[in-house]
């Protein structure tokens, strides 16, 4: 049925045309999209036109979203995806925004069978199948990294594609098992390094948070990948290498250009 998708795409981008003004509002928050090209920009646009159109923005607790947030977190989800395609988005619809860190109830049985449970704060989760959850506030932080910020929406939907595979483990999808083992030496080669840089109470350019585990490690790369390109391949030249090859997308060399 890739055909009738294709369709429906065709007809969503013919009767929901973007206004300009507001595609230069939404365009202007996210300084780290100035390297791409006219071509680039456009395929990026029309992609966050049917995003728009095929997932489900539920804002909560007193949240409102202008057209310009939802185009810019379209955008930002998109940008991943501009070389995949958003078929790797597919199989949950939903983005539920909160104003503020949401606390989540966790919960683990350790080895001896006594069960821990404690509350987190969270500026966004993901769920296999499930929606992607932002938090607004976190969302303000969008072109921080550079300046030790985040990027809840890249973040999160790096943990959607690493889901495509299974269970967030650091290792989206790939073309085959001798991909993944070479995915998977480089990923926890330069994540040894980092928790080593870490532990020693070294500064780092990824939050030392990406030190917690493979998943987050990827997602907080990919993070410093999009945003600042330069920084991750300087101090990580090998990551960048491996992201570059998955995303089809050399963010360094686009800026240079």
């Amino acid at each position: 049925m890739r055909w009738l998708r294709g369709w429906r795409r065709r007809r969503i981008l013919e009767r929901h045309p973007l206004d300009e003004r507001l595609w230069r509002r939404a365009r202007a928050r996210l300084a780290f999209l100035d390297g791409l090209s006219a071509g680039e920009e456009r395929r990026l646009r029309e992609m966050a036109i049917v995003f728009l159109a095929e997932k489900q923005f539920t804002p909560v607790r007193g949240t409102v979203l202008s057209d310009a947030d939802r185009l810019s977190i379209a955008l930002q989800a998109c940008l991943p995806v501009l070389e995949l395609g958003l078929d790797w988005y597919d199989g949950w619809v939903g983005i539920v925004v909160h104003p503020a860190d949401f606390k989540v109830s966790r919960s683990a049985t350790d080895e001896d069978g006594v069960v821990h449970e404690w509350n987190d704060a969270l500026a966004g989760e993901s769920w296999p199948g499930g929606p992607v959850v932002l938090s607004w506030d976190a969302l303000d932080e969008a072109g921080s990294v550079a300046r030790g910020g985040a990027n809840v929406v890249i973040h999160e939907f790096a943990h959607k594609l690493d889901m495509m595979s299974g269970e967030a483990d650091g290792v989206p999808p790939l073309p085959s098992r001798h991909a993944r083992q070479a995915w998977r030496a480089v990923l926890e080669r330069e994540l040894a390094r980092f928790r080593r840089d870490v532990d020693a109470g070294r500064e780092t350019l990824l939050d030392p948070y990406a030190a917690e585990n493979e998943a987050e490690f990827f997602a907080v790369a990919s993070e410093a990948f999009f945003e600042s390109p330069n920084a991750l391949r300087g101090e990580h030249p090998e990551l960048y290498r491996l992201l570059r090859d998955f995303f089809r997308q050399d963010p360094a060399q686009r800026l240079a250009a």
